[in-house]
């Protein structure tokens, strides 16, 4: 059984301790999608991972090193969430299937307190080497530390493919406008099926 392990990204203060809003695992397309590849055979974990100040490298690769992670897992990341699982694969020996980073953030400043040496990283050139291939998506009105951030990764790391996306800004709920985000359950199972 193919498993998926997706990781979210990183809440602002005001997000955090609104008690009205979701965790960030079960916020935006993350239930959608996770429901959508269990109903197609696939074992999917979305871990909690420490959020606000406890925004901290070394935890987030404990909470996904409890999964199994083999040659067939697909990893799909959100914002911080894909930028860790840049600078995981590029600090790590292991091999994973399918990986898909949304609107990846590798940590430049907006203003908000976070953590420097979460993002200390030199990124692995040849990383998509030990994938099954990795896909960026980005928006042309996502924030300008996205942009930047995908600058950074198209002049480090090779052989990456973009999908680029008008209108969808962050690709959160409300700038999808839906729960559901299709493009990314295709690109994941596409050739599955």
């Amino acid at each position: 059984m193919t498993n998926a392990i997706l990781i979210h990204g990183r809440n602002t203060k005001e997000e955090f301790f609104d008690p009205d809003k979701p965790t960030a695992s079960n916020d935006h397309w993350f239930p959608w999608l996770t429901k959508q590849l269990m109903l197609r055979g696939y074992k999917v974990d979305v871990p909690e991972m420490t959020q606000y100040d406890f925004t901290i490298y070394e935890s987030w690769k404990r909470e996904v090193e409890r999964f199994d992670i083999t040659p067939e897992t697909v990893l799909v990341g959100h914002s911080c969430g894909g930028g860790f699982i840049l600078r995981y694969l590029s600090e790590s020996d292991r091999t994973v299937g399918k990986v898909v980073l949304v609107a990846p953030w590798l940590g430049i400043t907006f203003g908000e307190p976070f953590d420097k040496n979460f993002f200390n990283v030199r990124l692995d050139r040849h990383v998509v080497q030990k994938t099954a291939g990795i896909t960026v998506m980005s928006s042309d009105d996502d924030f300008d530390v996205i942009h930047q951030s995908i600058d950074r990764i198209r002049n480090e790391v090779d052989n990456i493919e973009y999908k680029e996306f008008s209108g969808n800004g962050h690709f959160t709920r409300k700038s999808l406008g839906t729960n559901a985000f299709p493009e990314l359950l295709q690109e994941l199972v596409d050739d599955r099926e």
